[in-house]
């Protein structure tokens, strides 16, 4: 059977018209990944050179798993020569091949937002700037928005009415800072990740033949998600399809969502514009969700007035129709999620990765992280601190950023007296005035002391001295170990490895930061491995790749099954059987702070209809009828969104009270339990779920006892799913008795003693 086969009318015909511009709107769960997949496969089928080939993602990730499926069908070593990635991470080895026509060294750092925002806190400090008006996040979103409109600082400076917003800002020597913030960061070598395609466009502006090459090279050019794009990335595109036309790209604009971050939805709108000859494909049979689901979510969207017309269908199941229930308070709202999830899943033997909870914004999730722990039902939130942002993780890979550009001050920074050596912070500030009055980089200061004469005393400069002739051995040792073996030596002769073992046995975050290191490591090792058919892995190889890594790359996890909580544009691409959208509120979703205009309204009816169109099978909207915001109780009432979906698709719920029923196979049936009053604290008892087993009497002997008998700090237990742990805390709230308990393979849980299944070891 041919991949063709596999396709349907509607994916066939864009799959297969492979030359021109061509736009696909492909609608939410239409297989438009499927279709950008196998036409690059058939262009190679054809016979047009993979070389010639540049397709644009937006995660790393859907690049790999292109990557491979093209794999299976001409051959895993040709997919392997098709240019693809993310913007960034495509942009970037551009980059590092031309950096010396941009006056950067080709192993330039990227820094991420903490480095970014670190060096601005520095420039408001030296420019003698109120650091509370110049907050570092807001100078680089300002300075972000510039950088994707392709504004540069003199540009910046010289512009009235961007001088006259900053005044109404209270920011009025932003133009300072963004000159200052740009100078910085090039004396260090280090690029942000606007500047990756900031800096693509000035190399394509003014290097005629660097860009006449890639238009040559990149005959083929397919982007995906294409509404997500920003101007930068737009002109990028243009500018390189501008002699063949062969552009492809694909989208939804009811899915652009991400103005935020200067995504322009025009740029899809237009692009029957800017290729007057193009040719438009829809993929609107969406093979996700149900019907009921497809049609609510087609009932809302249909209001935006700015968007390109279809009409998304379905041959799947008619469905549930969409829950809509009201709570009294956030903490109900919470209860009332946890209490069907568990409901749910027990009566239809689901995991617990069939569940979502979408929000707004972060802040929603701690009631129902709350009533998660006390039911002990695994989850994990999406969008918060992740692996590569710990901080002995930090730190390690600080050494591996100096090694590789000893310019990075940000890096040098970090790790000059860590572990410590004697190196202190006056040094430190003192080597940094020297630098900055010399127009030099920290390192060129501490490497040529006779050059450039610093008030330190002796001992501190010798202790300077040795730590420059370290960095400077790895650094001769990059071009001649591979990334898991120089990494390895790195991590040993810093003594990074000497503390945090020295400290594994102060208590669990201490080994935790022990074992992260361990991890990275490993996953270095892996990278190594991984790659190794692509020549010799060097560590500036592996430390591109960390720097490239989106939110949607940081999943990685051996356990799975898990609740997932995340915001909703979080989520976008995603599907769960289950979704549970919360927080469904007027001036909560839609955001009071975005409906200034129609354009900011539509923006957030996209969002719900991106957070609708995740679910499968069921979709329950809840909304609470008060919440506290700031400390101050107010009421709230229901979205407009709610309103807005056609009441035929939607069954509306009383609302329920905390120690009400509780749901005990599916929506379709009444609340019977008491799991509500367990999670309210009622001063009633509840009888615990069937599945649920005492706690055992702790005297060594493993005999059952009841709820009232007392665990210590100190004690042994075992628990059914997380296996053998140490209790670390006590927290008596009456019939609420929570133990903490470290498992050395999943890290501290904290569990309700009365629900949990544990046993006493004997010593």
């Amino acid at each position: 059977m041919s991949y063709l086969d596999e396709l349907n009318p509607s994916q066939l015909a864009p799959t297969t018209n492979i030359h021109g511009p061509t736009m696909v709107i492909a609608g939410a769960g239409s297989g438009k990944t499927r279709v950008l997949t196998f036409r690059i496969a058939h262009m190679m089928e054809q016979g047009i050179d993979p070389f010639n080939i540049m397709a644009l993602t937006f995660t790393n990730k859907a690049a790999r798993e292109m990557t491979e499926r093209i794999g299976r069908i001409v051959g895993a070593s040709e997919a392997k020569n098709i240019t693809m990635g993310t913007f960034h991470s495509v942009f970037s080895r551009i980059l590092r091949y031309n950096a010396d026509k941009l006056g950067y060294p080709s192993n330039f750092t990227i820094y991420d937002t903490q480095d970014s925002k670190s060096v601005l806190k520095q420039v408001a400090k030296d420019l003698k700037l109120d650091e509370k008006i110049y907050k570092p996040g807001n100078c680089l979103n300002r300075i972000s928005a510039a950088k994707n409109n392709l504004i540069s600082p003199e540009a910046y400076a010289e512009n009235a009415e961007i001088n006259a917003e900053d005044k109404m800002a209270r920011r009025p020597e932003m133009a300072r800072v963004y000159k200052a913030y740009a100078s910085r960061c090039f004396k260090a070598g280090a690029m942000d990740f606007d500047d990756l395609l900031y800096q693509t466009n000035v190399l394509l502006r003014d290097f005629p033949d660097v860009l006449s090459y890639y238009q040559q090279k990149f005959k083929y050019i397919l982007v995906d998600e294409y509404q997500d794009t920003n101007f930068a990335q737009y002109l990028i595109v243009k500018k390189l399809a501008a002699v063949y036309e062969n552009i492809c790209v694909v989208g939804d604009d009811s899915q652009s969502i991400y103005s935020f971050r200067g995504a322009n939805i025009q740029n899809i709108l237009n692009f029957k514009v800017d290729y007057p000859d193009y040719k438009l494909y829809k993929l609107e049979q969406n093979y996700r969700s149900s019907k009921n689901i497809v049609e609510a979510a087609n009932s809302v969207i249909k209001r935006n007035q700015d968007q390109i017309e279809k009409k998304v269908w379905t041959d799947n199941h008619e469905g549930k129709k969409i829950k809509v229930v009201r709570t009294l308070t956030e903490n109900e709202e919470g209860k009332l999620v946890v209490n069907r999830i568990f409901d749910i899943k027990q009566a239809e033997g689901l995991m617990y990765s069939d569940f979502a909870i979408l929000y707004r914004t972060n802040k929603q999730s701690r009631a129902f992280e709350e009533s998660l722990r006390k039911l002990n039902m695994p989850y994990k939130i999406f969008g918060g601190l992740s692996f590569y942002q710990r901080r002995e993780i930090k730190d390690l890979l600080g050494y591996f950023r100096l090694v590789a550009n000893p310019n990075d001050e940000e890096a040098l920074k970090r790790v000059i007296n860590y572990p410590k050596r004697g190196i202190g912070k006056t040094t430190i500030e003192n080597i940094i005035i020297v630098a900055n009055e010399r127009g030099v980089s920290m390192w060129d200061v501490i490497s040529n002391f006779h050059e450039y004469p610093v008030n330190i005393n002796s001992g501190a400069k010798n202790k300077i001295s040795d730590f420059v002739t370290m960095i400077r051995s790895f650094t001769a040792q990059m071009s001649k170990m591979n990334a898991y073996d120089l990494a390895q030596e790195i991590s040993r002769s810093s003594g990074i490895i000497k503390e945090l073992f020295a400290d594994k046995d102060k208590g669990v975050e201490e080994i935790e930061r022990y074992q992260n290191i361990e991890q990275l490591l490993s996953g270095i090792k892996e990278f190594t491995i991984t790659n190794e058919e692509s020549g010799n892995i060097y560590l500036p190889d592996f430390m591109m790749d960390v720097a490239l890594l989106t939110d949607a790359d940081n999943t990685k996890d051996d356990d799975k099954n898990y609740v997932t909580l995340m915001t909703i544009h979080s989520s976008k691409g995603l599907e769960f059987p289950h979704v549970f959208l919360v927080g469904m509120e007027e001036n909560l979703f839609p955001s009071q702070m975005v409906l200034n205009s129609r354009t900011e309204l539509e923006e957030e009816r996209r969002l719900f209809y991106v957070a609708v169109t995740r679910a499968k099978d069921t979709c329950t909207l809840t909304y609470a009828a008060s919440r506290f915001v700031w400390g101050n109780l107010q009421t709230s009432e229901s979205s407009r969104f709610i309103t807005e979906i056609d009441e035929v698709y939607l069954e509306m719920e009383n609302p329920p009270r905390a120690g009400g029923r509780s749901l005990s196979s599916g929506f379709d049936k009444p609340f019977t339990g008491g799991l509500n009053r367990a999670l309210s604290g009622s001063s009633s008892t509840p009888s615990a779920p069937k599945n649920f087993k005492p706690v055992s009497r702790p005297n060594g002997s493993g005999i059952a006892g009841s709820e009232n008998l007392e665990l210590k700090v100190g004690y042994m237990v075992n628990h059914d799913r997380f296996g053998k742990g140490k209790v670390t805390q006590m927290v008596d709230e009456g019939q609420d008795k929570k133990a903490t308990i470290f498992f050395p393979h999943h890290g501290a849980k904290t569990v309700l003693l009365r629900f949990a299944n544990l046993t006493v070891l004997e010593d």
